[in-house]
């Protein structure tokens, strides 16, 4: 569980955080798990080589690269298809891909490669073991990697306009890791220091496949272009990322992992509180601040989008800059609590959009003051989900009350307070939403609605004496147990639980998608629906040839002529 630190200023309320609308306003920042990964790897000295390229003219075969740590090494293993045009397909129904990857905990033999070239292909079709601690595919953006592959085959280098509308050249339909389809549970790794941190395999073998999908289409230049053909300018290779598709299956995660995704905004409104109590700052953090701020003004200026709702966003966030950079020019960021000031400034100015990336870009210049709170992001009290069956009714209700009074007064028999229901579907075993008026879904409904299920608790122990001990009250209903359980986490997790319902007629499953991919490190959020996103991941980081701690960290923010 995370361990609170006193601060001079409080940590914002979790009823202002913890709105959808919010969550799905965040920015990357310090805390997000991309650049803990690369931050460590530099401060480590990690070592990267490339044991295997096998593969053909056509772009077929596989592919071994292997990142050593102080302690431990870890390989991906890609194996690169011929993937006909019809076949390719973001959807989690899909069966074929352009590219299949596995993070091996080691280095793999021919054995390995042998069992892994059998089933990492065929994805949850197939099985791997729990020497793999990750499962994944991508695809290509067909159009950008056609033109790359030309340009580089001819001995030019890609359009710059034309990498900048895409942003990558492969992205992912899964990264899958945690014990699925037989990979290595996550208390396999738990204790290596460099796993602590979340989803750090995950982060470890995009951050490889990034690299293969560098020499793949270098390699297929060659094989196309021969003599003439030429490498990807560093310069314009460090602008591509990994793009990936996420659709509904992410978004119940929140919900399902209250103590981990408490632990997550606790860090990082635990970093705002520190830097917002910060008497007064030094003019090179201001030097900093500022030159970051002009980093991501460009970085914003190459936000593309084509969803009305994020185009909405996006041009709220630009002007929204543009107030910030007056205020600037007028205040200087000097004087008493000036990030503070900056805070509450922001608050009263910017819409929530502007406000969150206020919030993430004020922390950069304080690493020292903030980024240990890294170590505090993981989830690993195993007895937080004990339900303590002496708390009395009364402490219960209280609890209830306290975290989720604004839902007690919905009406949950209004159509719009309980439009939608989430399901898991019977083909792919991944969650949906339907309509639950117009679907016959209730039979099927998962457990993904805390806050309507808060009310009918709180309302059915209205009717029991409040001296009991809650266990008499579940020995009757035990199908309040679960929410019984959130109830009591929230004592010690305050931001655990989402602040709106999830099941209404309005809700947007995108805003749920936006929190996670935040502390990813996503950035370039381009919703195609309110229920799937493409992002960019590593837009910007060293490859590993020119990983160093100088570079290991600000990569997120593109460099601006000085």
């Amino acid at each position: 569980m995370f361990r609170s630190q006193s601060t001079l200023i409080s940590r914002r309320e979790p009823a202002q955080v913890m709105r959808l609308s919010r969550l799905g306003s965040l920015h990357q920042c310090r805390l997000s798990f991309m650049r803990i990964l690369t931050r460590r790897m530099a401060r480590e000295g990690w070592n990267f080589s490339r044991p295997v390229f096998d593969v053909d003219d056509q772009g077929v075969g596989h592919a071994v690269y292997t990142a050593q740590g102080p302690d431990r090494v870890y390989s991906l293993v890609a194996f690169a298809h011929d993937l006909p045009d019809e076949m390719r397909s973001d959807r989690v129904i899909a069966e074929a891909w352009d590219a299949t990857f596995t993070l091996f905990d080691g280095v793999p033999d021919a054995a390995d490669i042998d069992r892994l070239s059998q089933n990492v292909p065929l994805q949850e079709a197939g099985r791997v073991s729990e020497c793999e601690l990750s499962l994944s595919r991508a695809n290509r953006s067909v159009r950008l990697w056609a033109h790359v592959v030309d340009a580089l085959a001819k001995g030019q280098q890609p359009d710059a306009e034309q990498i900048a509308q895409v942003g990558y050249l492969m992205r992912t339909t899964a990264v899958y890791g945690s014990g699925k389809f037989g990979a290595a549970d996550r208390e396999k790794i738990a204790h290596r220091p460099e796993m602590q941190a979340p989803f750090q395999a995950e982060m470890l073998s995009v951050y490889l496949t990034r690299v293969f999908v560098r020499d793949l289409v270098q390699h297929m230049a060659r094989a196309k272009g021969g003599d003439d053909a030429v490498d990807l300018d560093p310069s314009i290779a460090r602008r591509l990322g990994i793009g990936n598709s996420t659709g509904l299956g992410m978004a119940p995660f929140i919900i399902n992992h209250p103590v981990l995704f408490n632990n997550w905004i606790m860090a990082r409104e635990e970093a705002i509180a520190r830097v917002r109590s910060i008497a007064t700052a030094s003019p090179s953090e201001v030097a900093e601040f500022l030159s970051l701020l002009r980093r991501s003004e460009k970085s914003v200026a190459r936000w593309r989008t084509s969803h009305e709702i994020q185009i909405e966003k996006v041009a709220a966030l630009r002007s929204d800059i543009e107030k910030l950079n007056a205020f600037i020019l007028e205040s200087g960021l000097c004087g008493d609590h000036p990030w503070d000031k900056l805070s509450n400034w922001a608050e009263a100015n910017l819409s929530e959009e502007g406000q969150e990336f206020v919030a993430s870009l004020m922390l950069e210049p304080y690493g020292d003051q903030v980024d240990d709170l890294a170590r505090d992001m993981s989830d690993a009290n195993k007895d937080a989900f004990c339900i303590d069956g002496s708390m009395t009714i009364r402490q219960v209700s209280t609890l209830v009350e306290n975290c989720f009074g604004w839902a007690l007064s919905l009406d949950w028999s209004a159509r719009e307070n309980c439009a939608r229901g989430w399901y898991v579907s019977e083909e792919k075993l991944e969650p949906r939403l339907g309509e639950r008026f117009d679907e016959p879904i209730a039979d099927y409904e998962q457990p993904l609605a805390p806050a309507r299920d808060a009310a009918a608790t709180h309302a059915a122990l209205a009717g029991w004496d409040a001296d009991l001990p809650i266990a008499e009250f579940l020995l009757h209903y035990p199908e309040h147990r679960h929410t019984i359980r959130r109830a009591q986490l929230s004592a010690a997790a305050p931001y655990a639980e989402i602040r709106d319902n999830t099941i209404s007629a309005s809700v947007l499953p995108i805003d749920m998608l936006r929190a996670k991919l935040s502390f990813f490190g996503a950035t370039h959020f381009d919703p195609r629906s309110d229920r799937w996103v493409r992002i960019c991941m590593y837009s910007g980081a060293p490859y590993p040839e020119e990983l160093a701690t100088e570079n290991a960290d600000l990569w997120i923010y593109p460099e601006v002529q000085s």
